[in-house]
């Protein structure tokens, strides 16, 4: 989708063009930290167990305590994208986390605070299954996420992508894990952080390898936009598994159309001022949020108030 704005110069780039400056010269306000804070009681919708939505839920419901934006806040345990979003418009989640490319998918009612970091899909296979290529997986039980997460819409995508049936497996992080260390299944999708807990403490008990999947993504691609990049799961990120390229899919903090400016101006100023409490201490140097890439939200709008605190480092 267009980054510009319907009627005028292009948003994102003239936001993009000033926000490094403002940024390393601007005092920014601060969030909304008097004695009633603007949230009052806010939920944010993650994921998993051992997955990173939960983590970076967690850790963003304690920085919105903190720093007054919210009197009270929790992350909730959620399927992942699909079921995030189905909360947020049913009034269950204040903040909802989700792929890109499922937001697109679901559209209306919600807006984006901010890109907030890079998704990595994992397929996930034994090293002694001989399984050396996505398109070895044809006719074999593959784990694809639950069937209320992101992951599942985009293990699907890829599948189709690369011509293959297999037999999918509605399994999500935990339980598909569990069915690839008993050869139930063959692989297992997830869609996560970099490293993610789960993934990282299953290879102390089984050796297991991923597969590249950037050769998909020209077919990815043309079948469903441009959503999908090539991204590089590093050397040792994992136990014993080396560097692999694969896909990757941004990652947004949405929030209904409805939520009021004040709340979602003091979440902005939280994402620019706090990032580095915002990533779970596995995945330093790994998984971080930018300053520079929050405003690029893969054609979901910036809520109203967002594209103003984004707008005021201009200066």
């Amino acid at each position: 989708m267009p980054d510009s704005a319907s009627g005028g110069f292009p948003r994102r780039t003239a936001l993009r063009a000033g926000l490094a400056a403002a940024l390393a010269g601007a005092v920014l306000p601060a969030a909304a930290c008097g004695p009633n804070p603007p949230g009052g009681t806010m939920t944010v919708a993650g994921g998993e167990p051992g997955g990173f939505y939960l983590e970076f839920a967690t850790l963003l419901a304690g920085s919105l305590r903190r720093h007054g934006v919210a009197a009270e806040a929790s992350a909730l345990e959620t399927g992942g994208s699909l079921d995030n979003m189905d909360r947020l418009a049913r009034g269950e989640a204040t903040l909802a986390i989700a792929l890109a490319d499922a937001a697109v998918q679901r559209g209306g009612g919600m807006t984006a605070l901010g890109k907030v970091y890079e998704n990595y899909v994992h397929c996930v296979v034994r090293t002694d299954s001989g399984i050396a290529a996505v398109t070895d997986l044809a006719g074999h039980a593959v784990a694809v996420g639950d069937p209320r997460s992101g992951t599942s819409l985009t293990a699907h995508r890829l599948l189709d992508a690369a011509g293959i049936t297999v037999r999918a497996m509605p399994l999500g992080l935990n339980q598909g894990l569990a069915a690839l260390r008993s050869g139930t299944v063959e692989a297992l999708f997830w869609s996560g952080g970099v490293p993610t807990a789960a993934i990282a403490a299953a290879t102390k008990e089984v050796s297991l390898r991923l597969l590249d999947l950037s050769p998909l993504i020209p077919a990815i691609r043309a079948a469903y936009g441009g959503f999908y990049d090539r991204v590089l799961v590093q050397e040792d990120s994992y136990q014993g598994i080396p560097a692999v390229w694969t896909v990757g899919v941004a990652n947004l903090l949405l929030c209904r159309e409805d939520l009021g400016a004040e709340v979602v101006r003091a979440t902005v100023d939280l994402l620019l001022q706090h990032a580095n409490e915002l990533v779970p201490a596995s995945s330093l140097g790994v998984q971080f949020l930018s300053p520079e890439t929050l405003i690029n939200t893969s054609g979901i709008p910036l809520h109203p108030a967002a594209e103003e605190a984004y707008r005021a480092f201009h200066g």
